[in-house]
């Protein structure tokens, strides 16, 4: 599968000081994401519960806030062990010109620079991509508990879609415009979700899964260059603008 060539590329780069300041700026503003909804989340817990609370039979407590304060706490670690990798992609995606820009010229260098995203295209583009990356999952619980065996394949296969979707799309966009990435892709269905599908692996991997944003902008963008298209006889001469 060639599209396994293009993670070994995308892996060979990691220390590109391009692709360690999006890496690092993206886990910096995700920690502190998380952080800081932990804290105004824990805060509105004691906010709302009195400090002393009237049970029968055992009279006034003033425990129950505590107890809440810990199981949020628990909660909230729980939780960002699963929101951590949609939120570092959105914020990635926030730096997406600068990964694939550094793709290209190591591997591209013949290629015109690509029209970049403005702040509100980067900021509604990840947004998006977080919205209907964490929505989907959720809907998928019920998948994975009805049918718990498939569960595995369930997950690859509904990720493998999503990162291969939104993936393709923000990387053609920058060349051939949303309209012109759309068509792309529908062009080349198969390929682009079994593209997908392999960066969803490394998503239940701890510790490996905080790199797939990195590694799934810099592989898609190998792929988007072997892709034929209509447009353009060799990949490498668009210029069209983002719509």
């Amino acid at each position: 599968m060639k599209f396994l060539s293009d993670v070994a590329k995308a892996v060979a780069q990691l220390g590109d000081p391009a692709f360690q300041r999006v890496l690092w700026t993206g886990l910096a503003l995700t920690v502190g994401l998380l952080i800081a909804f932990g804290a105004l989340f824990i805060w509105g817990v004691n906010w709302l519960l009195p400090d002393t609370v009237a049970l029968p039979w055992i009279g006034e407590v003033g425990w129950l806030d505590d107890i809440a304060s810990g199981a949020s706490v628990l909660g909230l670690l729980v939780l960002s062990v699963f929101l951590m990798v949609p939120v570092a992609s959105a914020f990635t995606s926030f730096f997406l010109d600068d990964v694939t820009d550094a793709v290209e010229a190591k591997h591209y260098p013949r290629l015109s620079p690509a029209p970049r995203l403005s702040l509100t295209e980067s900021i509604r583009d990840g947004a998006g991509f977080l919205g209907v990356l964490i929505l989907a999952n959720l809907v998928a619980l019920v998948a994975y508990i009805a049918l718990a065996p498939l569960a595995p394949f369930i997950f690859y296969a509904l990720n493998g879609f999503l990162l291969g979707r939104e993936y393709f799309q923000l990387i053609a966009a920058r060349r051939l415009g949303r309209e012109g990435a759309a068509a792309l892709r529908r062009r080349h269905p198969l390929r682009i979700w079994a593209a997908g599908c392999v960066m969803a692996v490394p998503l239940t991997v701890p510790i490996v899964n905080l790199l797939v944003p990195l590694l799934g902008a810099a592989s898609f963008t190998h792929l988007y260059h072997r892709l034929p298209k209509p447009a353009e006889s060799d990949g490498r001469t668009s210029r069209n603008p983002r719509r």
